[in-house]
């Protein structure tokens, strides 16, 4: 296959592309910077991956390289709870999901050689957020920031089925791994100084990040993935019950909570992220025949902390 991926340096973009060429796939990154993209997939290790410079929110000679392409995994987007949700921060959010997927569309309508499929991430803020509810891919939108910008952010992506192209979106939970949400979880656990982020009662649907990477990887091939599908492993556990997995893993307590008011000090609205959150079930992932390594928290855990 050739594959183009947008968000391909980021922690779940660095993982597929090094599962794509490990598998001989060639691959287009198509990076901000080009420079750090080198750096990232340097030629010597990556004989197959091709960089490809662009500005997601805008049309450009880019767009050429789409052409010729049999898949399209689109990943990129703002990071949405590392910076305060200022006015500007927000539209920032929205317009790299809303914009960048526009052009990635416009890019798929225009190439003479159309690739057969985009497989598009979201994320299940599409719900909203509840401590009682539970969700899966048939049910409502939200009322919330968040899952406005994930409805317009899929509304985009389904345009792509106006070109003839299957379109799987994958609605994305918390995704665990060296890196990302435990980079920092895990240096106060080291400090014996851990514990759960707000009340810990909050919903906590995650999914270990192999896991993910194998899920896009079954979405570019398997022709039936037409759709959303949740991108989260199927026991979701409290805030509470993760920090203690977490400190089983590592041979630590987890004791000393994180009060809700320091987190919204730091990030304002931002902090919703992870002080409220969703019990999100991926129904239709195990139906299209998913198999997960990971499907329970604790060996997950396990496996990111000794590797």
């Amino acid at each position: 296959m050739i594959v183009a991926i947008t968000g391909a340096t980021g922690f779940v973009g660095q993982r597929l592309v090094k599962r794509l060429s490990n598998e001989g796939h060639s691959v287009k990154v198509l990076s901000r910077n080009g420079d750090r993209a080198r750096r990232v997939f340097p030629a010597s290790a990556f004989p197959k991956v091709d960089i490809v410079e662009y500005t997601p929110t805008q049309s450009g000679n880019w767009q050429a390289e789409i052409s010729g392409c049999d898949g399209v995994v689109n990943l990129a987007g703002a990071p949405i709870a590392d910076e305060r949700w200022t006015p500007k921060y927000k539209q920032s959010i929205m317009d790299s999901r809303k914009l960048g997927t526009e052009k990635i569309v416009e890019a798929i309508a225009k190439a003479e050689s159309k690739p057969s499929v985009l497989v598009n991430s979201s994320a299940i803020g599409y719900y909203g957020t509840s401590e009682t509810a539970t969700f899966d891919e048939s049910s409502p939108c939200g009322d919330d920031f968040l899952a406005e910008v994930c409805q317009t952010w899929e509304a985009e992506a389904q345009k792509a089925k106006d070109c003839g192209t299957r379109v799987a979106i994958i609605r994305t939970g918390v995704v665990l791994g060296n890196g990302g949400a435990l980079a920092k979880m895990i240096p106060p656990f080291r400090l014996f100084a851990g514990g759960p982020i707000g009340s810990g009662r909050q919903w906590f649907s995650w999914i270990h990040r192999d896991d993910l990477v194998n899920l896009i990887n079954k979405a570019l091939t398997d022709t039936s993935m037409d759709g959303v599908y949740n991108g989260t492993a199927p026991n979701p556990v409290k805030m509470s019950t993760l920090c203690d997995e977490l400190g089983h893993a590592m041979n630590r307590p987890s004791w000393l909570p994180v009060p809700s008011f320091a987190l919204e000090a730091l990030l304002g609205d931002g902090a919703k992220v992870v002080l409220e959150g969703q019990e999100v079930l991926p129904k239709q992932t195990q139906e299209s025949g998913f198999t997960y390594q990971y499907p329970e928290v604790r060996p997950a855990l396990e496996d990111i902390v000794s590797s």
